[in-house]
């Protein structure tokens, strides 16, 4: 039996995470009535598969590093300490459990909307688009809202590759559900998802081989950052082949063979396990997007305007669904604006130039901000600086100097066009840097803000002031 909604509904949302909770948040404070369509879990990637349970595993994981390398310091052993790898796993539903109430579910309840679950596709016409629901529990529904906003996220994509399909795979999300620690694992993907995945295991005792297609882990970060997380991951035991494809999986009783090309050069791996970390694609499959003028781009990306707006004049799109950049604090950004561009027509876009992004491996690696090679595209004479952090008091205090930040600048005003760093606690110095690019800074202001002494954000400071001394090098009165 189906059943249509006509009291008058202000916004229909299909999918429950960040995006739409945010969407939905924004609407009930103007009043509005709205419902949320969800045909899964509620909440989205972030808490449930994504960020909540990949940092709470790599927490962990750091935590036994810490122990193994404990002998960095005089006076301290290191140790070995044994993994309960069910437990872990164990801890960490428990925590997305926990988390997904307080964050999601329990919002529904004090802002005052319906969850619907089902499944959600357009119907009707341009003029007059329709929601179609079948109900999770039997029965279907029909919606009809003043306007819709697709929030649906996004899924792992792996590419096309010889016998991939055939033998199966891990992604980051099905990983943190295995049962047992693997023995041995290949990572396919040296971008954030796949450098998290592969320290999170390797750490935790699984042997790690990284094989990314590109010339260089994080492909995407400065070469001096990409160059020191190699050399992090190599000297922690994990393999890393760059430059290197994929190019056919075979799977038996034992294991994974995997076939790449390095060059003129083949190569064989082999592991019990195969993680595919290539990279995530919006969920737009069977929505029925062009019968409503909805239009998509060739990863399957909803093609938005800068008010998020779709080519359907009351339908709207936000998140990773939209194809920008792939964070949970975007999303949230998104489905605010969405909301209030569809029903009090402010007409606002967002800013992105200062977007700041950290990828949670140990140390982080966090940028924002132009490279040097954006800044010479875009005709910029670029003044750009490196400090290794040798040069940091914290990383001495600490006993590990493995990190740099590099600071780009424009050499004729002096304002800082981006910083990219690799270090302990990069992403809360990378916060700093956000704020100081939206506000316009000179590298000479920079220099010369109150830092405290003995923090790793010092670093940014010490940076700075290498453009005008070598004051950087000096000891701790260096003001």
């Amino acid at each position: 039996m189906t059943t249509t909604d006509r009291f008058g509904l202000d916004l229909a949302i299909i999918g429950s995470g960040s995006a739409a909770f945010a969407a939905a948040i924004a609407a009930r404070n103007m009043g509005r009535r709205v419902v949320v369509i969800e045909r899964g879990t509620i909440g989205g990637t972030c808490v449930n598969v994504g960020c909540v349970p990949s940092k709470a595993l790599l927490a962990a994981a750091k935590a036994r590093h810490g122990a193994a390398v404990a002998g960095r310091f005089p006076g301290l052993a290191q140790a070995e300490i044994p993994v309960d790898f069910a437990g872990l796993i164990g801890g960490k539903d428990a925590l997305v459990e926990r988390l997904r109430a307080e964050k999601y579910t329990s919002l529904a309840d004090d802002y005052g909307w319906d969850i619907v679950r089902g499944t959600a596709t357009f119907a009707g016409t341009v003029e007059t688009p329709v929601l179609d629901i079948e109900l999770n529990d039997g029965g279907s529904r029909r919606i009809e809202a003043a306007h819709y906003l697709i929030a649906t996220g996004s899924t792992p994509w792996a590419p096309p590759v010889d016998g991939l399909e055939e033998a199966g795979y891990l992604t980051s999300t099905t990983a943190m559900e295995l049962d047992a620690l693997p023995e041995s694992m290949v990572v396919v993907g040296g971008n954030a998802v796949g450098l998290e995945q592969a320290q999170l295991f390797a750490r935790l005792g699984s042997r790690v081989t990284v094989v990314e297609a590109l010339d260089q882990l994080a492909p995407f970060e400065e070469p001096e950052v990409s160059q020191v997380i190699e050399e992090v991951f190599t000297g922690e035991g994990i393999a890393v082949h760059t430059g290197t494809a994929l190019a056919a999986v075979r799977r038996d009783a034992h294991g994974y063979t995997l076939t790449a090309d390095r060059g003129d050069e083949k190569i064989e791996l082999r592991a019990e396990q195969l993680l595919i970390a290539t990279g995530r694609r919006p969920v737009t499959a069977g929505m029925n997007l062009d019968m409503v003028g909805v239009k998509t781009g060739t990863r399957g990306e909803v093609l938005v305007d800068g008010n998020l707006r779709t080519g359907n004049e009351r339908i709207w799109a936000a998140g990773d669904v939209a194809g920008g950049p792939q964070f949970v604090y975007v999303a949230a950004a998104q489905g605010t604006l969405a909301a209030d561009n569809a029903l009090a027509g402010t007409e606002r876009t967002l800013d992105y130039a200062a977007l700041p992004r950290v990828t949670f491996t140990s140390p982080a690696i966090a940028a924002v901000g132009m490279t040097d090679a954006e800044a010479a595209d875009a005709g910029i004479r670029c003044d750009c600086r490196t400090l290794q952090l040798e040069y940091v008091p914290r990383a001495l205090a600490n006993r590990d100097t493995r990190g740099l930040v590099k600071l780009v600048t424009d050499a004729d005003t002096g304002r800082v066009l981006g910083v990219h760093v690799i270090a302990d606690g990069a992403g809360e110095i990378i916060t700093a840097v956000t704020y100081a690019i939206s506000g316009g800074m000179t590298v000479d202001q920079l220099a010369h803000t109150w830092t405290p002494y003995l923090t790793m954000a010092e670093a940014l400071k010490l940076a700075a002031q290498t453009f005008t001394s070598d004051i950087a090098r000096l000891s701790c009165c260096a003001g």
